[in-house]
């Protein structure tokens, strides 16, 4: 059986009893708190304030949590409602396309996949949420650098890796394809990540009209394409699945 970390648990519970009771705490009243000896519980508040999990007031030296526990909370907050509101949108587009469907958000300069609607056919396939995909070559990535200022930083400052002979890596070349993108509404990425593969993204937009995610499909370039082109009807499909999921957000209309 492993055993647990004795360091973390000491350290889950400062988080948890600064997040209850009094706002601010001292060193004697944490250590005291949890049976710890004041060097200990010093060594370990200095460690979550080093990582922004905990901050100091100045002036009383008394703990606080950090802004960056508080981030982390929203985020999740932020992507637990977007799954919570894709849900319902995600299952029609897959059974109206016949296709994959993803749902993206930005994370550590690539698109973290938080939900995943299997192709609706009898064929083998793997629960890919959770699994990291690259910002400049696939269609939810292309979104999300499109339409968010910092997924568009991270997008620029990256190693834009060539991963097929289509790949778009060029500086200059990649910027007018995010232009592109936001002209039309979408982004596409034919074999551009993996050969033989397509895919199609739209962005997802908040109460406050802030780009919080993308939705696409991905799927065969036989299926997805018609003469070299995305079929028509699935970049609207997967449109309007993106301006649902945004109007059930609260961003109105775009």
């Amino acid at each position: 059986m492993a055993r647990n970390i004795q360091s973390l648990e000491r350290a889950a519970a400062m988080l948890r009893l600064l997040a209850g009771g009094e706002r601010r705490l001292g060193l004697s009243d944490i250590a005291s708190s949890l049976g710890l000896a004041k060097g200990t519980a010093h060594g370990i508040l200095r460690t979550l304030q080093l990582e922004g999990f905990v901050e100091q007031d100045e002036a009383s030296g008394r703990y606080q949590l950090g802004a960056e526990l508080l981030r982390l909370g929203t985020t999740y907050l932020d992507v637990h409602e977007l799954r919570a509101r894709a849900l319902v949108w995600t299952d029609d587009l897959a059974r109206s396309s016949g296709e994959s469907v993803y749902l993206g958000v930005l994370h550590q300069q690539g698109v973290l996949i938080v939900h995943h609607v299997f192709r609706p056919d009898d064929s083998r396939q793997v629960l890919e949420i959770g699994a990291m995909q690259p910002l400049h070559s696939t269609a939810l990535g292309k979104v999300l650098s499109a339409y968010d200022p910092v997924a568009h930083s991270e997008a620029i400052e990256a190693d834009r890796k060539a991963f097929t002979d289509r790949t778009v890596s060029e500086l200059d070349a990649f910027e007018n394809v995010l232009d592109i993108t936001r002209a039309r509404g979408y982004s596409a990425d034919v074999e551009e990540t993996w050969e033989g593969v397509a895919g199609v993204a739209a962005p997802i937009h908040d109460r406050r009209r802030m780009p919080v995610g993308a939705v696409g499909i991905t799927g065969a370039v036989e299926r997805l394409c018609r003469d070299g082109e995305l079929r028509p009807e699935l970049i609207a499909a997967v449109r309007d699945c993106a301006r649902a999921v945004s109007r059930d957000l609260g961003a109105g209309r775009f």
